[in-house]
């Protein structure tokens, strides 16, 4: 495969790896932009443009990341999806350098997000 095709189709990876917040969104009951925004603990503007796909080329920073997880609202399926997609874009799916790969992977800050579903060792409750 080209490497011009292969780069297209990690990008295009990508961006449905977005899209799906905005479809988990939805399926929580999370209609309308205000909801939205509400829930991903975002800006109109930037949800806006994370749901319509208007994000930049690199795909979601790790400060929007970070945001997204501090949010108390956010709902547990939306939540697994940014962290399949912070798993996928450390792990280079979506055509990134390692370098790149590198200082994402530094500045997501999982760990330092309490989770509101989990004790405090990080095990699922019951």
């Amino acid at each position: 495969m080209p490497e011009a095709k292969k780069r297209a189709d990690m990008k295009e990876r990508q961006t449905a790896k977005i899209m799906e917040l905005g479809q988990a969104l939805a399926a929580e009951g999370f209609l309308n932009l205000d909801d939205q925004a509400r829930a991903l603990g975002l800006c109109r503007s930037t949800t806006w443009n994370i749901l319509k796909g208007n994000h930049k080329n690199s795909g979601l920073s790790a400060t929007i990341i970070n945001r997204v997880l501090k949010s108390p609202q956010l709902p547990p399926r939306v939540r697994a999806t940014v962290l399949k997609y912070i798993e996928e874009k450390a792990a280079g799916l979506y055509g990134h350098t390692k370098k790149q790969q590198r200082a994402f992977a530094a500045r997501v800050s999982i760990a330092d997000v309490a989770h509101p579903r989990t004790k405090p060792n990080g095990a699922h409750q019951a």
